[in-house]
């Protein structure tokens, strides 16, 4: 028996990837780390946080400010290693059950297909193991680019995710769609992929991650974006991409509940006034809650009204993400579950 975990499973721990002046947050640092750090604090409310950082001076004072910020101390883990940037999600590894046993896999990271250095970032999860981080075995797969970010699953067997995306050449030119999925099959345990054809960010550099557009909230349910201004670029993809989720069936036939989430205004770079990618379904599911993203917008309240729809037995937990959109990601691409049984809390720190 071999399946992909999905987010609502139990968790050991959420991986964080600090960023660094060395990084693309150079001339933003304070106000990432300002984000990074409350997200850190109330993630330590409810489970453990490992923090990937770039040195041990760095370590010791980003301890020290979240322990005066309210973090939990007990409940943060901390290991040194290099890295390009902080988006966990899509660098971190992604945990999978084989026989009632948790494993992680490590996938290719190419920045994207190519766009931006990555190679610190790709070797991450494999530093991590050697300095004993992870309890489960690790599986590294050199031979296909995957980012968790362009996936979506029931823990069923299902996989929701973009074409633009997934078969995009700047990926896996090796592949095409049924090979694609026959690795998904082998590696996830996935025999039932739902493409989407429709949807997109202004600002994004994923190619149409599915975790910006439409997510599971349990098996059944799937919450996505709905842009409600006709005037907006972004209107007919994302109706198209309402009636593609209209059409899609669960496993017994039934349509999914879907719970549309707001538009917020338009974002825009303060410096050069490029269209930012905010969106309320980059939210991250933790143990006993759910953190969403927020931009200071009248549609905020409406976004959280509908995760606690979502997620009735959850605490909702909004979380000013204008700063992290300035390099085009949000909250949930700044972060990646551990499955429960997956960390080893005891890890030596990477030289």
């Amino acid at each position: 028996m071999l399946r992909m975990l999905p987010e609502w499973s139990p968790q050991d721990a959420i991986m964080l990837t600090w960023p660094h002046a060395n990084g693309d947050w150079a001339d933003l640092l304070s106000i990432i780390e300002a984000t990074l750090e409350t997200i850190a604090t109330v993630i330590s409310r409810y489970q453990p946080v490992l923090i990937v950082v770039p040195d041990q001076t760095a370590r010791e004072q980003l301890q020290q400010r979240l322990v005066r910020l309210g973090a939990e101390p007990a409940q943060l883990r901390f290991l040194v290693a290099p890295s390009n940037d902080t988006w966990a999600r899509d660098h971190g590894p992604i945990g999978i059950m084989r026989h009632d046993a948790p494993e992680l896999l490590d996938y290719r990271f190419t920045g994207w297909g190519g766009r931006f250095p990555a190679e610190d970032d790709d070797a991450l999860n494999r530093r991590l193991g050697t300095a004993g981080a992870w309890q489960a075995p690790l599986h590294s797969h050199d031979d296909l680019v995957l980012e968790g970010g362009a996936l979506e699953t029931d823990g069923q067997g299902t996989l929701l995710t973009t074409e633009a995306c997934l078969l995009n050449p700047n990926r896996n030119p090796q592949l095409d769609r049924a090979g694609l999925e026959q690795r998904l099959a082998r590696d996830l345990g996935i025999d039932r992929v739902l493409w989407l054809r429709s949807g997109y960010l202004a600002g994004d550099d994923t190619d149409s991650h599915i975790d910006t557009l439409a997510r599971f909230c349990d098996a059944g349910t799937l919450a996505y974006v709905r842009c409600d201004d006709p005037e907006d670029p972004h209107f007919e993809a994302l109706a198209a991409m309402e009636r593609e989720l209209q059409q899609l069936r669960q496993r017994d036939g039934s349509p999914y509940r879907l719970i549309a989430l707001p538009w917020p205004k338009p974002c825009f770079d303060p410096e050069d006034g490029h269209r930012l990618p905010a969106t309320y379904a980059n939210f991250l599911i933790i143990n006993g809650a759910v953190l969403v993203p927020v931009y200071a917008d009248a549609a905020d309240t409406r976004a959280l009204q509908a995760m606690a729809t979502a997620f009735p037995e959850r605490d909702i937990i909004p979380i000013d993400c204008r700063s992290v959109i300035r390099q085009h990601g949000s909250l949930h691409c700044l972060t990646m579950q551990l499955p429960q049984g997956t960390l080893n809390h005891s890890a030596a720190e990477v030289s």
